[in-house]
């Protein structure tokens, strides 16, 4: 690692965790961010081997962690090989996602198992987003708004069963979607909570006092809000106006304008903020190539310009990139940099618990780093202190 050819970026307004700094420069050197510069200040030494970038007229913020995602670029987590992770892993830097949790989907226990003991084994490697962890996306849900997942491999929620995935990913399950109602006294999520594992409601059909209940047991999270969950009634607002109203727990959104329309992405932002909310891309391995006919968890997709259905029609996850959810965001009202910075980097770390070394542009933390313009449009992304994406 020592080795490796250190980046100073020059010229820049850097968004660092503490301030915004005008014309900053920034030293990476060793995979972390180095040494942080004001426009008056230059480096005492430079290293031997360096690679000199100028900022000029762009905004230097902290690469995107994607926390749901399933595929991209032709490859699916469910494919549960090497070369599968690897594709993923080179094609996100190109939308500014340095960091991902691979996303499973309710499938049998043996394809599940496949995926987990793949990301057990796959070792990271320069020059690639970083695969940090799994989001064990069911089979613990309510059938009634499974969306895209497979009906016939919903299961009710096991301790012994996630105690066995646990062990064959090697602890790498960080994120577990499942619908609360479903743990009838509690004790699942309870366990879950206690060992760590960041417990998010999804696929669920759970009212507002069963979340309120939830939440006491450690549900922190509502998995891709507004989708395959209920609404909001005058009666009961359910679990999109328990996101809105009980402030313990963070939600993700998928902000391609499709699964939310870019009216209710507004409303949502208008009563949760920047602070609450994680964007996710949801994509699946049709994200990066042509329209066509592709599959999610063994079932056939249709993907078109801007979607992917199943036959019925439902919505197949998404083909949405990171830095499109981030500008979709940023057309909003009272959006500014800043905020999109707490959506798709800070709260995404903050809610896996590894604030200390990723989510934000600090001394001696990950130089997960990207270079965008006004409009948040990719012009460098380094990962772990690589230059790994420059547009040509």
């Amino acid at each position: 690692m020592s080795s490796q050819t250190a980046l100073y970026i020059k010229n820049a307004t850097i968004f660092t965790e503490q301030e915004t700094i005008i014309n900053g420069s920034m030293l990476i050197k060793d995979g972390k961010i180095d040494t942080i510069l004001q426009e008056n200040e230059s480096l005492k030494s430079y290293p031997s081997r360096l690679k000199i970038i100028d900022g000029t007229n762009l905004h230097v913020i902290p690469g995107f962690i994607d926390e749901h995602i399933h595929g991209a670029n032709g490859a699916d987590v469910m494919d549960a090989t090497e070369s599968a992770l690897d594709t993923m892993a080179s094609a996100l830097p190109k939308e500014g996602t340095t960091s991902f949790l691979a996303t499973t989907i309710t499938q049998s226990p043996e394809n599940i198992e496949h995926a987990l003991k793949n990301v057990a084994a796959y070792q990271n490697k320069q020059g690639q987003a970083e695969v940090i962890g799994v989001h064990l996306e069911g089979p613990f849900i309510e059938a009634g708004k499974k969306g895209a997942q497979p009906l016939e491999y919903i299961m009710e929620p096991s301790i012994e069963q996630f105690n066995r995935w646990q062990r064959l990913s090697n602890n790498k399950i960080k994120t577990i979607t499942m619908a609360p109602e479903h743990d009838r006294d509690g004790s699942f999520i309870s366990y879950l909570y206690d060992s760590g594992v960041n417990v998010s409601a999804g696929h669920t059909d759970i009212h507002f006092a069963g979340m309120k209940k939830a939440i006491s047991q450690g549900v922190r999270q509502v998995t891709h809000l507004c989708n395959a969950m209920n609404g909001i009634h005058h009666r009961d607002i359910g679990a999109v106006g328990a996101a809105f109203e009980l402030k313990e727990i963070r939600a993700e959104l998928i902000a391609d304008g499709i699964h939310v329309s870019p009216e209710m992405l507004q409303l949502i932002y208008n009563n949760m903020g920047s602070e609450r909310l994680i964007l996710i891309t949801d994509a699946m391995r049709a994200k990066c190539l042509q329209a066509g006919d592709y599959e999610l968890g063994g079932q056939p997709v249709t993907v078109t310009n801007d979607r992917a259905v199943l036959e019925n029609g439902t919505l197949a996850g998404s083909i949405l990139k990171m830095q499109q959810g981030a500008q979709q965001m940023l057309q909003l009202a009272d959006v500014s940099i800043d905020n999109v910075i707490e959506m798709a980097s800070v709260n995404p770390a903050k809610q896996l618990g590894i604030f200390s070394k990723k989510g934000s542009i600090a001394l001696y933390k990950d130089a997960d780093v990207l270079l965008v313009d006004d409009a948040l449009n990719i012009k460098y992304t380094i990962c772990r202190g690589m230059l790994t994406f420059e547009e040509e």
